[in-house]
């Protein structure tokens, strides 16, 4: 039923993740974070926006489009040569593309949450961009709050986690009812995946942010523990993490509110494609309470505090485990 959604997104993550690679091999260095310089990330989320607002907007142009970025400021005078370097970039894939017009596609996501509309991360994890990690170009179709297209281009994730000179350049893919799909980038081959088994032992084990401002980690191991997982933590950027549990490398991924910011509302464009990725590979997903995410009303997630992603069987009990450590 979605079939030239799917397709539409799955051109416009890879392109974009094309763009991502590209900035990365360029201008990334083991200095980035330690000196502050954001300037990749700026261009390959700038960059990556541009390509997948213009494809989606060629293909569904009455569908609005919500996403992170904007060019308000760079359109200002001293971010002139910003602009000029991701004009760079999106010119290597639009020759003729003007400045205006990358600014003009950029801004394409700047649109409001809808009855159906995308919603896009153009670089989902920062900072492992920054450090040579794992981050996800991230994109989705919802239709009256449920989400019913994901894509997720993880350009740095191994094809095989246990295996970490397999190939890397993942991409997952799914469709509401269709099941969930994991291929290498650019690869037209992609195969069924589904969620570990609890009954798996080397598979019982828990992802969770590396930043510790993105996670609660004294709470996420108590919680674990609690529901019998006694392996270390994977500690992943991005919803890459959401991809690892749909393919069965750990079976529970915790996103708690930490101290520091215990009213905090998750981005839609920060799960919903992870989210229906996990769920058509026979996941869980839900807030800490049990509720469903809601992707209907706005930008932000208010009605939802932190995120759970399970294979399933274990959802229950570490709800109630939640439950026991908050009270």
């Amino acid at each position: 039923m979605y079939q030239k959604e799917l397709e539409i997104a799955i051109k416009a993550v890879t392109q974009a993740a094309d763009l991502c690679v590209r900035v990365r091999a360029d201008m990334v260095n083991p200095d980035a974070l330690e000196k502050g310089d954001r300037s990749p990330v700026t261009i390959a989320d700038f960059g990556a926006q541009a390509i997948i607002c213009k494809f989606l907007t060629e293909a569904f142009p009455d569908d609005p489009i919500v996403g992170e970025e904007d060019t308000s400021d760079l359109q200002k005078p001293g971010n002139a040569a910003t602009l000029v370097k991701i004009s760079d970039y999106v010119q290597g894939f639009y020759p003729d593309a003007t400045e205006d017009d990358i600014c003009r596609w950029i801004d394409e996501g700047n649109d409001n949450v809808a009855d159906r509309y995308w919603t896009v991360d153009p670089i989902d994890g920062t900072k492992g961009f920054l450090r040579n990690d794992q981050y996800a170009i991230a994109l989705a179709l919802v239709e009256h709050g449920d989400v019913k297209v994901g894509v997720l281009g993880c350009p740095a994730l191994p094809l095989n986690l246990d295996e970490p000179q397999s190939p890397r350049g993942v991409i997952f893919s799914a469709v509401r009812g269709e099941g969930s799909y994991m291929g290498l980038l650019h690869s037209d081959t992609n195969q069924p995946i589904h969620v570990a088994s609890e009954n798996d032992p080397t598979k019982l084990r828990f992802l969770e942010s590396v930043e510790a401002g993105h996670a609660n980690h004294e709470m996420n191991h108590a919680i674990a523990q609690a529901v019998g997982i006694v392996q270390p933590s994977l500690r992943m950027d991005s919803q890459a993490k959401y991809g690892a549990l749909a393919r069965g490398d750990a079976t529970l991924y915790l996103r708690l509110p930490s101290e520091k910011t215990p009213n905090y509302a998750e981005n839609i464009w920060d799960h919903a494609a992870g989210a229906i990725i996990a769920e058509e590979a026979g996941g869980k997903v839900s807030d800490m309470y049990g509720k469903p995410l809601d992707f209907s009303m706005d930008r932000k997630m208010y009605n939802n505090r932190g995120v759970i992603v399970s294979n399933g069987s274990l959802h229950q009990a570490v709800l109630n485990a939640i439950a026991k450590v908050a009270a």
